[in-house]
């Protein structure tokens, strides 16, 4: 039997609580996937895998469900910490061909910055494997401009969310998953 994902969609959460643990549960709560039971696994977007919307994903599900996820998560307690979590994404032309996702998470970034990071670094894995040639220490924009002349790349993006702890004794965590279905 084989476990190859036919579909994909992307959510983001936020939670907060007294507990590190509450907090994570808040997060799942706030990006609609607190009733599966999530396995993480590596940063592949297999071949032919096509992104659907988040209603449209959820809707296929059921309480319960071993779901398969790419997920980026991050928690602080710390008073006034800027956190972030990041899925980068990276499909390839060929839809024949495997695609990337990375998965970033980030202390005292802003959130734009988090989201470019994870979907370079998407790119730059991707582009690695199709062969594309590109200066690994070029800025962001200036890769991105390769890629699309390259034509090997059809689609970069991120899902990222982001939030500050706002009480002493509070917990935050925030986090940005690519959730599979089978």
């Amino acid at each position: 039997m084989s476990l190859v994902p036919n579909t994909v969609f992307f959510t983001k959460g936020k939670g907060y609580h007294k507990s590190e643990l509450g907090s994570f549960e808040q997060a799942l709560r706030d990006a609609s996937i607190e009733k599966y039971n999530i396995v993480s696994v590596s940063s592949i977007l297999p071949p032919y895998c096509i992104e659907i919307p988040k209603k449209d994903g959820l809707a296929q599900l059921r309480s319960g469900q071993i779901v398969y996820s790419v997920m980026s998560r991050v928690s602080s307690n710390e008073y006034n910490r800027l956190i972030c979590a990041s899925i980068g994404v990276a499909k390839p032309a060929d839809q024949r061909t495997y695609g990337y996702l990375s998965e970033h998470h980030a202390f005292g970034t802003k959130p734009e910055n988090a989201g470019d990071f994870a979907e370079d670094l998407a790119a730059e894995m991707l582009a690695t494997t199709l062969g594309v040639a590109f200066d690994p220490e070029a800025n962001y924009d200036e890769k991105k401009e390769i890629y699309k002349m390259d034509g090997k790349i059809v689609e970069t993006k991120n899902i990222t969310e982001s939030a500050t702890v706002r009480e002493e004794g509070e917990w935050l965590t925030v986090l940005a998953a690519a959730v599979f279905i089978i």
